[in-house]
């Protein structure tokens, strides 16, 4: 997947907007889908990190087969060398996966406990706060966004959902605590989705940021990882005989490089809020279809996932512009 193939260049700014928007509410949907995998796989092994090992170490040597092969792989990654070696990007721009293997380890830890739901609407406290900073300091490949009134607002609403659909779980505080991991997360996911689409734009391929992203979010997980087997020994589960729970890292390949695409002519805030719709409209249907541990969404989830997409659309909205008297 290279620049020229997704980027639409001839489209007006609204319609590269609008584009923008709905394939990250695609995108998004896939993340709710990936959740519940890697939730359910670290389940059946007994390690939420075990399972985000696996989920990413499968995405890795996907790509490690696909980018080399491609003709548009090899130019990325020709590249990214010379983007490196030239100083236009820096090293730790190639840092986003570190902030991806928190996201996957954290849906192995909490998603089964919270459900899909939940933990989405967690992630956006995180995620919606972190991208107006990230966007404000021009971190990603757009470029400094304005702190527009319209972002402000969005960014609120998107906080309030979170407190609106944990609110019937105040008084259980083991919950509580759960839902602060995948908030961290979010924080993180934000400042991934800048950096990511800093490699994107230096190699001129999605897949090669996607490659450098699993690379060193593999690399990040085996280390903890191995500190966490020294400390308790190895996982207690067994292997799922289902090949379903190990599409988790293929899931995470689409939505890295389509972020990486995205987050060029979105910024980060909006491409943050569209992912964010697309996965509350996933994880709510998810949790209806198939509940996790802690039962199907209840009336305070389904109010904070609504309130959510309202978030979208508000921080999506384009200021009004007065003319000149």
């Amino acid at each position: 997947m290279s620049r020229a193939d997704t980027e639409p260049r001839t489209l007006s700014p609204t319609a590269r907007r609008i584009f923008g928007v709905t394939l990250g509410v695609v995108s998004g949907v896939t993340v709710a889908v990936q959740s519940r995998i890697n939730g359910e796989l670290g389940v059946r092994l007994g390690d939420g990190i075990a399972a985000a090992v696996v989920s990413f170490g499968v995405g890795l040597v996907l790509l490690a087969v696909l980018v080399p092969a491609m003709p548009a792989g090899r130019r990325g990654l020709r590249a990214l060398r010379a983007a490196l070696a030239g100083g236009e990007l820096r090293r730790w721009q190639c840092l986003g996966g570190v902030c991806g293997a928190l996201l996957v380890a954290s849906q192995g830890l909490t998603v089964h406990q919270l459900g899909v739901a939940v933990f989405t609407v967690a992630v956006v406290a995180g995620q919606s706060t972190s991208s107006l900073a990230v966007d404000r300091a021009g971190l990603g490949p757009a470029g400094r966004q304005p702190l527009s009134g319209t972002r402000l607002a969005g960014a609120a609403l998107a906080v309030v959902a979170v407190v609106v659909s944990v609110s019937d779980r105040i008084g259980t505080p083991s919950t509580l605590a759960l839902a602060a991991l995948p908030a961290l997360a979010g924080v993180g996911a934000a400042w991934q989705q800048a950096v990511n689409g800093q490699v994107g734009a230096a190699s001129g391929s999605a897949l090669t940021a996607a490659a450098v992203n699993f690379t060193v979010g593999t690399a990040a997980l085996l280390a903890a990882y191995a500190v966490q087997v020294a400390i308790r020994g190895w996982p207690t589960g067994d292997w799922p005989d289902q090949p379903w729970l190990y599409l988790g890292g293929p899931v995470g390949i689409f939505f890295i490089a389509v972020a990486a695409v995205l987050v060029r002519f979105t910024g980060v805030l909006l491409l943050g809020l569209a992912t964010i719709a697309g996965q509350v409209i996933g994880a709510v249907l998810i949790d209806l279809v198939a509940p996790a541990a802690s039962g199907g969404p209840t009336a305070h989830t389904l109010g904070g996932a609504a309130l959510t997409l309202v978030a979208v659309a508000v921080a999506a909205a384009r200021p009004s512009r007065r003319g000149p008297p």
